[in-house]
């Protein structure tokens, strides 16, 4: 089945427009599970509202936002609506930066970004990825998507472009609400460190490939279900995890051996 694009609009920048759609650019997970009761019966969930002890039908149902505990200020539909952002349907770039200065930890949702062939600028499309390409640049900008307006990041990918939703620095958790990371007074002897980098060695690739990667867990969980669907005994041929030491020294040098073998 061909894939659809979930949006379309333009990327604009300056002048210039390109008309583009965009698709998703992950899969959805393969399996969902449904919550059953002990006899089989798919649960359903009711709007339930504790207080008057009823079932309370969607029409009536509003929505609140706490301000202290069970202290709620009620909005109506028509208020929301009037601070709804006016879909703009454009790809607004800003600005361009480098590659590297694109934390990754930002990006939120990716999308595949494809020429609408019915509105045509292939050109200015083949452009824009050539700049990026070979000035390993990224475009910075905004869109609406589902009435939020988001930073996007746009970036050459295979044939075409990529964009990234990022996650605005108040969405971020600060890394000062984690007292432990980073919080530690241990001190490293000149022999760990030495066999760190001979481990960490060992491991290193020329190159990634995320083709040499999958789920081992979906893999399982696939034999798991044809078995059980055809009445067979299942038996996991995930390999087993090796328990860790708690010394440094003699874990770095089992683990330098293990690797050699």
């Amino acid at each position: 089945m061909p894939a659809r694009s979930l949006w379309q609009g333009s990327i604009s920048f300056g002048l210039v427009n390109i008309p583009v759609k965009l698709y998703s650019a992950t899969n959805n997970k393969e399996y969902v599970f449904n919550q059953l009761c002990q006899n089989g019966h798919r649960i359903r969930y009711k709007k339930w509202c504790p207080e008057e002890e009823r079932e309370v039908p969607f029409s009536e149902i509003k929505k609140g936002y706490e301000i202290e505990k069970d202290n709620y200020i009620v909005f109506e539909k028509e208020e929301l609506n009037k601070v709804k952002l006016r879909t703009t349907h454009s790809i607004d770039i800003k600005e361009f930066i480098e590659y590297k200065e694109l934390d990754p930890i930002l990006i939120d949702n990716s999308y595949y970004v494809a020429i609408d062939p019915k509105k045509g600028n292939e050109k200015a499309y083949a452009l824009l990825v050539k700049i990026l390409n070979e000035n390993n640049l990224v475009a910075i900008g905004k869109v609406v998507l589902k009435d939020r307006e988001n930073v996007i990041a746009l970036r050459p990918y295979q044939r075409g472009l990529v964009m990234h939703v990022l996650n605005y620095l108040d969405d971020m958790k600060p890394v000062d609400e984690i007292p432990e990371m980073g919080n530690t007074k241990a001190k490293l002897d000149p022999q760990e460190i030495s066999l760190g980098k001979i481990l960490v060695q060992k491991y290193r690739s020329k190159e990634f490939d995320i083709g040499d990667y999958s789920d081992t867990y979906v893999q399982e969980l696939r034999k798991l279900i044809e078995a059980k669907s055809k009445g067979r005994k299942f038996v996991s041929s995930a390999p087993k995890v090796a328990k860790p030491t708690k010394d440094l020294l003699e874990a770095l040098k089992a683990s330098i051996e293990t690797k050699r073998k």
